[in-house]
């Protein structure tokens, strides 16, 4: 897959990513969050937001919301065992999942899942998004969720991580 043809960065030989790389993702959160404590995870998060993918927002600068769809329905594709939705309309992109592939894949295999493993979405998303003059906002968990890609001028109230489910 060149990324000059797809909406993702990156370039993948594969159709789909390996699941087990979910377990790397949730060990490693684990270890910043016990080593160094939630603010480092959630500045950790953040930073790759920004830096990691700089590239993403550069796109979704570019081309708008109708980019933002494009790399979520993209990404989505890519990632084994997740059941989403990508609605748009003129004012937003709104992700319905239904079936997380991280979490889905964490419990059919046994493992504790990170409780604020959720709000690493909210964290990245944002980081990656306000460059690109947009906003997230989250709201459910813990395996199903809905997140909402808008316009920062749109004045959307701050997201309330209450509305964000710890993970179990």
């Amino acid at each position: 897959m060149s990324s000059t043809l797809s909406p993702l960065p990156y370039t993948d030989t594969k159709p789909h990513g390996h699941a087990d790389f979910y377990f790397a993702i949730n060990a490693t959160f684990r270890f910043i969050l016990r080593r160094f404590g939630l603010d480092t995870l959630r500045r950790y998060w953040t930073d790759m937001g920004t830096s990691y993918h700089k590239p993403v927002s550069e796109r979704w600068r570019e081309g708008g919301l109708p980019a933002v769809a494009a790399h979520w329905r993209a990404f989505f594709e890519a990632e084994p065992g997740g059941e989403v939705e990508v609605l748009t309309t003129p004012d937003e992109v709104r992700l319905e999942v239904r079936t997380c592939p991280m979490i889905k894949h964490l419990r059919e295999h046994g493992r504790e899942i990170l409780p604020c493993l959720c709000q690493h979405c909210y964290y990245v998303s944002e980081a990656t998004a306000a460059p690109a003059g947009l906003t997230v906002r989250i709201s459910g968990g813990n395996g199903s969720c809905t997140q909402r890609f808008v316009k920062q001028s749109a004045n959307e109230p701050g997201q309330q991580l209450d509305n964000i489910k710890e993970a179990a």
